[in-house]
C-alpha cells in the first residue's frame, strides 16, 4: 500500500495519520473503522465476486465506499496498519456456532498487531457486533469494552465443552469469549490473505453459509450503539441496549437506508441469493 493509498484510506476513515504506531493510535483507528466501514455481505447477494487482492479491496472499500466481511475488512485493515508501521500477523479463526460447534477452517480472519509501546493486540474490524477496540492478547482477565466483557483464554482440549475437528486443541490456540460465551477460536499459525480464498468461496456459495441466508449491513454508531439493516428490517440499538426496529416497505426505502445510514449507493436492492433455504 503506497502513501497515496494510505492517505485515501485514512480519509475514508476520517482519521489522522498517526505520529507513531502506538496502542492508542490503534484503538482510534479500530473504532473509526467500525464506525465508517460497515460489515456487510451485499456482494454475495448482488452476485459480485469476492476477490482477496489488496488493489481490488482498496477499489471496493476505499474507492467504492463499500464495506465487506471479515476477509475483506481485516485483510485491508491489516495492510493499512502495516503501512503505518505496525507489525501485523494475519491469523485464522473458527467461529463457535449453535451447540458450541466450531465452524469450517478459515472461517474467520483476525489480526495480531504489535505496537511500538509494547504488547500484542488482537484487532478485528470484520465480525459485526464485537469489541470496539483491540483486545490485549496476553491478558487473561476480563477486558471491559463498550461491546461487552471479553476474555482471551488458552483453548484446552475441552475448552467451552467442545473439541476441534482433530478432537483436541493445540496449546497455543486461543478462545475469545464475550460475556462468558465463546465467540471464536484463534489459531496461532501465521497466515496470508491467499489462505482465506477457500473460506471466502464457501461463505459466498454454500447454502449452509449463514451469509447467504439474509443480506446484512451493520456498523457502530457515533454514540456507541449500532445500526443494522438485515433484509428489510432496520434496527437501531442504543449504547444502553435499547432497540428500535422497523420494516422498510419499498425498494426506495431500502436504497435510501443504505445511502443514509451506511454511505452505500446502490442502483438495485440486493436479492437474497438462496430464497428457498431456511
Amino acid at each position: 500500500m503506497d502513501s497515496a493509498q494510505v492517505d485515501a484510506y485514512l480519509r475514508r476513515l476520517g482519521a489522522e495519520y498517526p505520529a507513531d504506531p502506538t496502542v492508542d493510535a490503534l484503538r482510534a483507528l479500530h473504532l473509526r473503522h467500525l464506525r465508517t466501514v460497515p460489515f456487510e455481505n451485499l456482494s454475495v447477494h448482488l452476485r459480485e465476486e469476492i476477490v482477496l487482492e489488496e488493489t481490488r479491496l482498496l477499489d471496493k472499500v476505499v474507492g467504492g465506499r463499500r464495506g465487506g466481511f471479515c476477509y475483506e475488512l481485516n485483510g485491508l485493515f491489516g495492510a493499512l496498519l502495516a503501512a503505518l508501521g505496525y507489525e501485523v500477523t494475519t491469523l485464522a479463526a473458527r467461529v463457535y456456532g449453535d451447540g458450541g460447534r466450531l465452524g469450517i477452517p478459515y472461517d474467520h480472519m483476525v489480526l495480531l498487531v504489535r505496537t511500538v509501546d509494547g504488547g500484542d493486540w488482537l484487532a478485528d474490524v470484520g465480525f459485526g457486533a464485537h469489541s470496539h477496540g483491540p483486545l490485549a492478547l496476553g491478558e487473561r482477565a476480563e477486558q471491559e469494552d463498550p461491546g461487552g466483557t471479553f476474555r482471551v483464554v488458552e483453548a484446552g482440549p475441552d475448552a467451552a465443552g467442545v473439541r476441534g475437528a482433530e478432537g483436541t486443541a493445540r496449546a497455543a490456540d486461543l478462545d475469545v469469549l464475550r460475556d462468558g460465551r465463546p465467540v471464536y477460536r484463534v489459531e496461532a499459525r501465521p497466515r496470508t490473505l491467499d489462505d482465506f480464498v477457500s473460506g471466502a468461496w464457501w461463505h459466498s456459495t454454500s447454502p449452509r453459509s449463514h451469509f447467504l441466508q439474509s443480506t446484512v449491513c451493520s456498523r457502530v454508531t457515533e454514540d456507541g450503539g449500532r445500526i443494522t439493516l438485515s433484509g428489510r428490517r432496520l434496527t437501531a440499538t442504543a449504547a444502553d441496549g435499547e432497540r428500535e426496529e422497523r420494516e422498510l416497505g419499498t425498494d426506495e426505502e431500502v436504497l435510501t437506508a443504505y445511502r443514509e445510514h451506511f454511505g452505500i449507493r446502490l442502483d438495485r436492492v440486493p436479492v437474497r441469493r438462496y430464497a428457498d433455504t431456511g
